[in-house]
């Protein structure tokens, strides 16, 4: 069934799209009237509907039931990422929203290889990313893709977490699988290093504001791969496989 997330709640028990998800719904899929539609408000409630009229500019939809989403994880994870080069960025935001993260933040460290000047566009495109892969997954939630930040500004966050782990290639002591044994609390943040790896004096940085530093095993991953390794190994470790 075709899913749009909507920022209003029912007036008289019917939600409208406009704009965009209009657009997409009126003239790619070509709706019609009775046929069934899923909307979200963004936050964890599921609209199910029925089209009731498509005109031009809107497509009106009669809420016959809502319900909770119940295809979002038991932990609220936020992956903290070190701004890559060319679009792994893209890459990496629509498989890190398909498995189930709640929030990304971009950042800046002093391996970074990309040093944009201004990512107020990129971040836009992202967020555009997030909301499709998250509608396409069927997500309650609309991730969250912050501004991109300093990588002082993004420790501090992190470790603000109840588990909060940052992944360190020269880390050799604390693997994931140990770091995980006991258990997931329910706020994750995870942090992941550039393609030039990070700097041992932001490594220092992040153990000294509490956050655990683990390895994600012997061998050396791509800036791309390791988020998405780390993502799914805490999901399972938190019951969400």
């Amino acid at each position: 069934m075709p899913r749009f997330f909507v920022d209003q709640q029912p007036q008289d028990g019917v939600l409208t799209l406009t704009g965009e998800n209009a657009h997409h719904a009126g003239r790619v899929l070509r709706l019609r009237v009775g046929e069934g539609v899923t909307l979200c408000d963004g936050a964890g409630m599921d609209f199910d509907c029925t089209v009731e009229a498509v005109e031009k500019e809107a497509v009106t939809c009669r809420v016959v039931s809502c319900h909770a989403a119940d295809t979002e994880p038991k932990q609220s994870i936020t992956l903290f990422m070190a701004l890559p080069k060319g679009d792994k960025m893209e890459f990496i935001v629509q498989k890190a929203v398909e498995l189930g993260v709640s929030r990304i933040v971009p950042y800046l460290s002093k391996n970074c290889v990309s040093r944009p000047d201004k990512t107020e566009k990129k971040v836009e495109r992202w967020r555009k990313i997030a909301a499709e892969a998250a509608k396409q997954c069927g997500r309650g939630r609309l991730p969250e893709v912050a501004a991109v930040v300093p990588v002082a500004q993004a420790i501090v966050q992190a470790a603000q977490s109840e588990t909060a782990l940052f992944f360190y290639e020269n880390e050799r002591r604390t693997g994931l699988h140990d770091a995980l044994a006991g258990g997931v609390r329910d706020t994750v943040s995870l942090m992941v290093g550039p393609e030039g790896g990070f700097d041992p004096a932001e490594a220092k940085a992040a153990v000294d504001a509490g956050l655990q530093s683990v390895s994600l095993g012997t061998r050396i991953l791509r800036c791309e791969t390791a988020p998405i390794v780390a993502l799914a190994a805490v999901l399972y470790a938190g019951g969400n496989m």
